[in-house]
């Protein structure tokens, strides 16, 4: 079975763009994309419409028991979120999905779950991984890890257009209030808190376009393969 310290592994707050970045990286290098996001935002789907209240921690434990969320990849190499052997990646965008997310992903029986099932769908093949804790908690170990961050006004406005650009009529003041609720909640929940990882290279994705951030990644990778290939001499003792 393969390492999983063989896992490209990003982190950072609420869009700072690692999402676009992850999916962009592990396309172009030919491997799987784990989103942890769109994890949780499946299973609440299921929940959502199984009738179950995110906050009801029992039977959302129940339902885990029959449930399988996993990622495939297309023709074009880029990568989808099945939920019980359904692609779901355009349900699970929806507000509605995003709220519950919110409020299931903290509940530690599904955090167990979700870390370790990532960790078993990287032990089966090559990936980049991203979402909050994929550096400190799920792939600790990881050969390479990214932390890709921006002001909270530039994520805010990101997020503000992709909510605009999906028919949303939300003001921007109300994205920035919501983006800046996530960070304090991201950062300061007992469960896997969202974290620098002291070995993971910042990235500032302020003034950077997705594509951009994928090439600083890339020549952050060739640097660390040129090392790996060619180790320093060893002192004489």
């Amino acid at each position: 079975m393969k390492q999983i310290n063989d896992v490209i592994a990003i982190d950072g707050p609420a869009a700072s763009g690692k999402t676009t970045v992850a999916s962009l990286l592990a396309k172009r290098l030919g491997l799987l994309n784990i989103n942890t996001g769109a994890m949780y935002r499946a299973l609440s789907l299921k929940a959502i419409r199984a009738g179950i209240q995110a906050g009801d921690s029992g039977k959302i434990g129940l339902l885990l028991d029959s449930t399988d969320i996993s990622f495939r990849r297309r023709a074009d190499g880029s990568t989808f979120v099945t939920l019980d052997g359904e692609d779901v990646s355009e349900q699970i965008r929806s507000q509605e999905v995003a709220r519950a997310a919110s409020i299931i992903a903290r509940l530690p029986a599904v955090r167990h779950y979700m870390v370790s099932r990532q960790k078993k769908i990287a032990s089966h093949m090559r990936a980049v991984a991203e979402g909050r804790d994929t550096t400190t908690v799920v792939f600790p170990k990881a050969r390479h890890k990214f932390f890709i961050d921006a002001p909270l006004e530039t994520r805010a406005r990101r997020r503000y257009k992709e909510l605009h650009a999906q028919g949303s009529s939300i003001s921007l003041e109300q994205v920035k209030e919501d983006v800046g609720t996530r960070d304090v909640a991201d950062c300061s929940r007992k469960l896997s808190p969202l974290t620098r990882d002291p070995d993971a290279v910042i990235i500032d994705s302020t003034n950077l376009t997705p594509e951009q951030v994928v090439e600083k990644i890339e020549e952050h990778l060739g640097q660390s393969l040129k090392r790996e290939a060619n180790p320093p001499p060893a002192e004489e003792g």
